[in-house]
């Protein structure tokens, strides 16, 4: 399955969490690929960066260089 998404040398940038955002009234989830150039060994903290921007209804896996996110009807995290 091919990325909706991908984190390039820019990182995580504010129209990058917009697209995101804006992406989500009509999807449930997003895959997001962290490209080499963005630094792979950061994975931890863009999902960080993700889950603060996104709200309490979100929940990520990452599964190697991709980040899965998921829109939940509820909160799901503290």
């Amino acid at each position: 399955m091919k990325a909706d998404f991908q984190i390039g040398k820019n990182g995580i940038t504010d129209n990058f969490l917009e697209t995101l955002k804006i992406y989500f009234t009509k999807n449930r989830s997003a895959r997001i690929s962290i490209l080499k150039s963005a630094g792979r060994e950061d994975k931890k903290k863009y999902v960080k960066e993700i889950l603060d921007s996104l709200g309490k209804t979100y929940t990520t896996k990452v599964i190697g260089f991709v980040i899965v996110v998921k829109k939940w009807r509820r909160d799901m995290r503290e």
